[in-house]
């Protein structure tokens, strides 16, 4: 049975002093427990990595990840963070390939490829992110970009490896805007990319894989979301910085 995941990503906000209020807030509401077989994961801007891990500590269920890793594995990348380094630091989990490291730093399928692999070589399970943006949508074509998008990064990967990855697919449209994807149009392309995965590497691989819905995540609609039989969670950008709005999606896991 595939684990239900809600990832908080919190991009580029919080000073440390609020990100261990909101850490601390967050553990004391986890308190009594989380739903069976749901894990989450906080990715927090790197600076924080460590105090985040240190204060989360043996949380059952909850773990810290980071926002982004380097295509490099060492060299001289000024203000680059490796894979290898994160391993080292003991951070099991990192996003690659995100829709704002795409628009807003050029990353393109290769580059997010080798950001794949080399989490992979380093031990750290990756979270994938594809997604449409609006004009792709209308015109209908957001199945092929997704195709692209995940043949692109993650479809050379052999069965053992690709087990390891979580997948988040990110309606660009939705993210940051307050629209949501329906549940039913969340359903369609969760069991889309479900399909691309039994085509490579069979059922008992594709229905083990994680995929989670990220686009305006609340605690409103996790729910209803969550309840689709190919959405096995969220990766929540805003309502991740409230801690009692987070909760609530965990709870609806």
């Amino acid at each position: 049975m595939r684990k239900k995941i809600i990832a908080g990503n919190w991009k580029m906000n919080k000073t440390l002093s609020e990100a261990r209020e909101l850490c601390s807030e967050i553990q004391a509401g986890l308190s009594g427990g989380i739903p069976e077989n749901t894990i989450s994961i906080l990715c927090v801007p790197g600076l924080y990595l460590l105090p985040v891990k240190e204060l989360i500590g043996q949380t059952p269920s909850l773990f810290v990840g980071a926002q982004n890793s380097a295509a490099f594995t060492d060299g001289a990348f000024t203000g680059e963070t490796s894979a290898t380094q994160l391993a080292a630091a003991s951070i099991p989990y990192v996003i690659i390939g995100h829709s704002e490291r795409r628009s807003l730093f050029g990353e393109t399928d290769e580059v997010i490829k080798t950001k794949i692999d080399l989490a992979l070589e380093a031990g750290i399970t990756p979270i994938f992110c594809c997604g449409e943006p609006k004009e792709i949508r209308e015109a209908g074509t957001h199945e092929s970009l997704v195709k692209t998008q995940v043949e692109g990064a993650l479809l050379h990967l052999d069965a053992a490896s690709i087990k390891k990855v979580v997948i988040a697919y990110e309606p660009v449209w939705a993210i940051g805007t307050g629209l949501t994807a329906s549940s039913q149009q969340a359903q369609d392309m969760h069991a889309f990319i479900r399909s691309l995965l039994l085509k490579v590497y069979g059922k008992e691989t594709a229905d083990s894989i994680s995929i989670l819905y990220g686009g305006s995540v609340k605690a409103s609609n996790a729910k209803e979301l969550f309840d689709m039989p190919d959405v096995d969670g969220g990766l929540v950008g805003g309502a991740s910085l409230q801690a009692a709005e987070f909760l609530r999606i965990i709870q609806c896991a």
